[in-house]
């Protein structure tokens, strides 16, 4: 089972492409407002999602697609990302507050505990390393930042609107440097080891990101409208979407996240969470 935390990818092994797709499985209700990123619980029983324009969690059967219950309501403004960290606490991009607020859940409640702050403005983006380490970006002030034991211990910049940030097996933090149309690679420290973009990916905007259990990487690619799945060795293997509502169409797409051959992505400005499934 995959979590933002820990990823099992191979970077180093060749990858075969063959009879590998997407397939749709199902929609929400369009009852949410423009939902951005989204993450399983660690039990893999609820789905929490970023519900961007509400100012709360919301908190979904990952099956059904139906909502179970919201938190965090008069606390956090415009949520972008979510993810959790190794106490199965649940870390928010509380993206208006320029934080990190941790809350601790139960099923569909969540009660707030903590929060991280440091030079970021307007976090968009939060993924936890398995060596304790949070990192956010900031979207406003071009940065990323980690924190260990609640205080910042590293940073880098020369970002450009960053999003997400999602950790590899191998350690290293790959970030979705939006306003670049590119993903960068970074070292635990944040040293820069490699960028990934131009003509090859078309990316306009890459927001969110994820990895399967096959080290393939999938990225909301918002402006195309498109959802762009990467290799272990980062050659573009799938694009699925183009602009429109029904399968596999989306309106500016930001949040993904998977669990075995299950995928979710949320399909910002349909304002829904839709369900797909990897064929193989």
């Amino acid at each position: 089972m995959l979590r933002k935390f820990l990823v099992l990818a191979v970077f180093l092994l060749p990858f075969s492409a063959a009879a590998f797709d997407l397939e749709f499985v199902a929609a929400s209700p369009e009852i949410y407002a423009e939902p951005h990123d989204l993450v399983l619980s660690p039990d893999g029983r609820y789905l929490y999602v970023a519900d961007n324009g509400n100012d709360r969690i919301a908190v979904l059967d990952p099956k059904t697609l139906e909502l179970l219950g919201t938190f965090g309501e008069g606390e956090v403004g415009a949520p972008h990302d979510a993810a959790f960290d190794a106490r199965g606490r649940l870390l928010v991009a509380d993206t208006d507050n320029s934080r990190i607020t941790i809350y601790a859940v139960n099923g569909p409640k969540g009660k707030l505990v903590g929060e991280l702050t440091g030079s970021i403005s307007r976090p968009e983006g939060v993924a936890v390393h398995p060596n304790g380490r949070v990192y956010a970006t900031g979207a406003s002030s071009g940065n990323i930042e980690a924190f260990e034991n609640g205080k910042p211990v590293a940073e880098a910049d020369g970002l450009s609107s960053p999003h997400d940030v999602a950790v590899a097996s191998d350690g290293t933090i790959w970030i979705a440097d939006a306003s670049n149309d590119r993903l960068v690679q970074m070292t635990e420290d944040l040293k820069v080891l490699r960028t990934v973009g131009g003509d090859a990916f078309d990316f306009n905007g890459p927001r969110y990101l994820d990895f399967d259990n096959q080290g393939r990487l999938y990225v909301a690619d918002k402006y195309t409208h498109q959802i762009k799945v990467l290799a272990p060795d980062t050659s573009l293997i799938l694009t699925l979407g183009g602009s429109g509502k029904g399968p596999g169409k989306f309106d500016r797409p930001e949040g993904v996240a998977i669990d075995g051959k299950n995928v979710w992505f949320s399909d910002t400005y349909n304002d829904r969470i839709v369900r797909y499934r990897i064929i193989e």
